[in-house]
């Protein structure tokens, strides 16, 4: 397997494609970065919202605990989906390096499930609170 750098240099000749696809791979993993960076503000605004709702009740409130977990997943959900978007982009530059194509499949998957998941689990605990 060559270098990257050296599979960069070659000529636009054998696939005039080549360029757009890898421009394309380079924008979409500029959408994974972004995506992940939003989910980890996202993430720090739950829990620094939690902290200063809980001083200005003088400490009384328990639930402000749950609520900084909650940002702690969706801070590490974003790191996670950004190393995720990182792997894709690398698997994807190789194949296209190769003349390949593999669509994301499972990865997709897992996060649509994870994003599920951790929507159900905000809106449960917004209930919840509500129901305090």
């Amino acid at each position: 397997m060559s270098d990257w750098k050296d599979d960069a240099l070659r000529p636009l000749s054998e696939n005039p494609n080549r360029a757009r696809d890898h421009l394309a791979n380079e924008r979409t993993f500029l959408a994974w970065v972004r995506t992940g960076i939003a989910i980890v503000v996202f993430g720090f605004a739950i829990g620094r919202f939690a902290v200063a709702i809980h001083q200005f009740m003088g400490g009384e409130e328990r639930t402000a605990g749950v609520t900084v977990w909650l940002g702690t997943v969706a801070i590490i959900g974003g790191v996670l989906l950004t190393l995720a978007g990182l792997i894709r982009y690398r698997r994807t530059y190789n194949n296209l390096e190769k003349g390949e194509f593999a669509p994301a499949g499972f990865l997709v998957d897992v996060i649509a499930i994870v994003t599920a998941v951790f929507g159900l689990v905000l809106a449960a605990y917004l209930i919840y609170i509500d129901l305090l």
